[in-house]
């Protein structure tokens, strides 16, 4: 019997759609609109500084490369499903670049956080 990456592939949608559902509305409200307008917080919360710390700390490497890596995977597979929604049939062609992408994505950003 072959062997499958389906779980592996749709454990990553259902965190990075969790991540979206839950997580990503608090990061547009808090970065995009309540700390630029000073709204619960002082705007310097949130300066150059603290977040070249936050990003230079393990756990907010880790945090930083679980946000990107979970949401592009999620959207991954929601626009290899949506082709089929088009009437684009995923072929080795589509799979290769809507899952290609993000894993080249995911080692960048693994990388350039690394180097940080």
């Amino acid at each position: 019997m072959k062997r499958s990456n389906a779980p592996l592939v749709w454990s990553l949608f259902g965190a990075g759609g969790m991540l979206a559902a839950l997580v990503g509305p608090a990061l547009v409200f808090v970065t995009g609109i309540a700390v630029p307008a000073g709204i619960l917080m002082s705007p310097d919360l949130m300066g150059y500084q603290r977040m070249a710390g936050f990003a230079h700390a393990w756990p907010g490497k880790i945090i930083i490369l679980a946000v990107i890596v979970l949401f592009l995977w999620h959207a991954a597979l929601r626009i290899f499903h949506m082709l089929h929604d088009f009437g684009i049939h995923a072929g080795t062609g589509a799979k290769l670049v809507c899952f290609g992408l993000p894993l080249l994505c995911t080692i960048a950003a693994a990388y350039w956080l690394l180097a940080l």
